[in-house]
């Protein structure tokens, strides 16, 4: 992958989980929170609840091969947590794609927006 490392420590885990902003669709969740780096960090989970080990893997392959597909069209600098839900075993990596271009890909490009008019505000505030 070209702009992405893997999200090993729990920590960005949580942080993503508490403090980010999520998006969900009936087969994934996306958690996301800025990192402040040059490069987004990666983190896919499946939990038991999905199945076998075959299943949990499956799952995290389709979640992958989309992301990679994709990974040109996700601003930089976050931390991304896939999260896997009953029902995604059965779909293509082409079906989380488009996931991922029509609701993700909006929902992260919003909050970079948002998160620049509120630095804007901060820093016309401060002079």
């Amino acid at each position: 992958m070209l702009f992405t490392t893997i999200l090993k420590d729990n920590g960005g885990f949580l942080r993503c989980y508490r403090k980010g902003r999520r998006v969900g669709c009936k087969e994934v969740c996306v958690h996301f929170f800025p990192n402040r780096s040059p490069y987004n960090r990666l983190g896919i989970t499946a939990g038991k609840k999905l199945g076998n080990a075959v299943t949990r893997n499956r799952v995290k392959r389709i979640i992958r091969a989309a992301y990679r597909n994709t990974e040109k069209v996700f601003p930089i600098g976050y931390d991304i947590v896939f999260v896997g839900r009953e029902g995604i075993a059965e779909k293509s990596s082409t079906d989380i794609e488009q996931f991922i271009n029509t609701r993700v890909i909006k929902e992260m490009n919003r909050a970079v927006a948002a998160d620049g008019a509120q630095q804007t505000a901060r820093n016309k505030t401060e002079k």
